[in-house]
């Protein structure tokens, strides 16, 4: 093949693989019963007058499936801490033991099972937004190149190929992320 249309399929393939990769992201945000770290990745703490992620001023850990426990490196940011996880709009109540703050993780209602696997469909979509987006530049490349109608209707069919792949990817891991939500 020609090596504009070669660069043109490998810029696509990296397009759809940052969809993906940004998909499984997205899908550890959403907790699927048992507690995990990545829960509390998007809270951000007053530390010292700048926003600051929580896993750069403690050190969060699961000791069970149903307990978030972060630990400080400064005994004097739990109280900043505690406040970032409430005002968060998580949904937990963290408890200060005044060592460590511990989250106990409740388990999922069937509604809330129910709105999570709504969240995870429109991640996917998103995801297969990106994908077609993706596939859309490539297609209006092969057409600006400079080659023959058959390498540009192969380029094009080949375009097609793996925009079907990642989509069916994102479809799997949609399938899989529901399970694992709905599983009690």
């Amino acid at each position: 093949m020609n090596e504009e249309i070669d660069f043109i399929l490998d810029a696509a393939k990296e397009g759809m693989e940052a969809a993906i990769s940004h998909l499984e992201r997205e899908f550890l945000k959403i907790r699927a019963g048992k507690a995990s770290p990545a829960m509390l990745s998007s809270v951000l703490v007053d530390y010292y007058g700048s926003q600051t992620p929580l896993s750069q001023v403690a050190n969060v850990n699961t000791p069970d499936g149903r307990t978030i426990s972060v630990q400080p490196w400064e005994k004097n940011m739990l109280q900043e801490i505690e406040k970032a996880i409430m005002n968060s709009n998580l949904g937990f109540n963290p408890m200060n033991n005044g060592d460590m703050i511990i989250i106990n993780v409740p388990p999922l209602t069937e509604e809330r099972r129910i709105q999570l696997t709504k969240q995870a469909k429109a991640e996917a979509e998103h995801a297969k937004v990106g994908v077609r987006s993706a596939r859309q530049d490539a297609n209006k490349d092969i057409k600006d190149a400079d080659v023959s109608e058959d390498l540009q209707k192969n380029a094009t069919a080949d375009v097609q190929e793996l925009t079907d792949k990642y989509v069916k990817k994102i479809d799997d891991f949609l399938g899989m992320k529901e399970a694992e939500i709905m599983k009690v």
